[in-house]
């Protein structure tokens, strides 16, 4: 069993960013976004189990899930929400398990936005950040998902607060200023991942670095 990172963030934070710098260090990457979408793609048994809860307004006509319609049907329902997490979390939980399992590189990164959220946190090794300002989270948010500033501000609101995920984090990278900086911040960070999944504590991994 690998060492295993979790990175997590806010929405907008450029977690997907962070962990592509990751992957160029040769690095495998667990993504829990990618396993939520193949769970539920056309053939999968939660798919159809979804169909038989909400009916064909959520089955796109290609078969697909209608995203934006489950979504809508359970935003507002937290009874709908929790029977839609306790089907697709044990699935995504296994595949998640089982491709961690599977990686061959000295650590894993495992990319979770939920993780807080989710209690997930004791599940990994050493938890990574992605931090930024709020008022820059909000506009990347607006910008990438073409919504108004209250859509935003309600998505980031249903999210766990900045403070309480930074209270979680072993490690940290500011996303708020020049991307430039995140290379070097990574090829930090991996060296130090390296050194503990090779078994060296942290304090003789702060005398190297």
């Amino acid at each position: 069993m690998s060492y295993v990172v979790a990175l997590t963030g806010g929405i907008g934070s450029g977690k997907s960013t962070v962990a592509e710098s990751f992957s160029r260090h040769g690095i495998s990457i667990v993504d829990a976004d990618i396993i939520a979408r193949q769970v539920v793609a056309p053939g999968e048994q939660a798919l159809e189990e979804l169909g038989k809860r909400f009916g064909k307004s959520i089955i796109l006509a290609n078969g697909s899930l209608n995203r934006p319609a489950l979504r809508e049907r359970i935003f507002s329902n937290p009874l709908e929400k929790e029977w839609v997490n306790k089907l697709l979390h044990p699935i995504i939980h296994t595949r998640t398990q089982h491709l961690i399992a599977q990686a061959d590189t000295p650590y894993v990164l495992w990319v979770v936005p939920l993780l807080i959220e989710n209690g997930l946190q004791t599940q990994a090794d050493r938890v990574l950040v992605v931090d930024v300002e709020p008022q820059i989270q909000l506009s990347r948010t607006m910008l990438r998902d073409g919504v108004d500033r209250h859509q935003a501000e309600s998505i980031i609101a249903a999210q766990v607060s900045r403070e309480k995920r930074l209270a979680c984090a072993d490690d940290i990278i500011d996303n708020s200023g020049d991307p430039q900086t995140i290379e070097p911040r990574v090829a930090q960070l991996h060296r130090c991942y390296l050194k503990l999944a090779a078994g060296e504590n942290r304090q003789d991994i702060a005398k190297h670095d």
